[in-house]
């Protein structure tokens, strides 16, 4: 089992940058897929990005391709999601998943493990 927390999330300007973090406990966090996902307002869980338990593959969506980087640094058990060029509608709740395997899962419903999510306000 893994334990997920959030931080880094603020308010910032269209055009800035933010780096959001994912501290996990426990002594098995390389062998877990990370994905990030967010929430705006009355908008169902998108997925954001995801990468897997060697930080070797990573997936992206669309919206934030050539914008956002996930990385991870499993000897400190965290995880990142490196955010520029920042866009309004990029405002949403953000929030780390974990999921054990080699794999690297997309969808929200394959993630067992969830923090508790950080604000990312970007305005206009």
């Amino acid at each position: 089992q893994v334990q997920l927390v959030e931080s880094g999330g603020g308010l910032v300007q269209a055009g800035g940058s933010l780096r959001l973090s994912c501290a996990a406990s426990g002594h098995t966090f390389s062998t877990y897929a990370v994905g990030w996902f967010r929430q705006a307002r009355g908008k169902e869980r998108e997925s954001v990005a995801a990468i897997n338990w060697s930080g070797g593959v990573a997936y992206y969506a669309n919206s934030v391709k050539g914008r956002f980087t996930i990385s991870r640094d499993n000897a400190k058990n965290t995880a990142y999601l490196q955010m520029n060029s920042l866009k309004p509608e990029d405002t949403a709740v953000y929030y780390c998943a974990a999921q054990s395997g080699l794999g690297l899962p997309a969808s929200r419903y394959e993630y067992n493990y969830w923090g508790q999510g950080t604000q990312v306000t970007v305005s206009s």
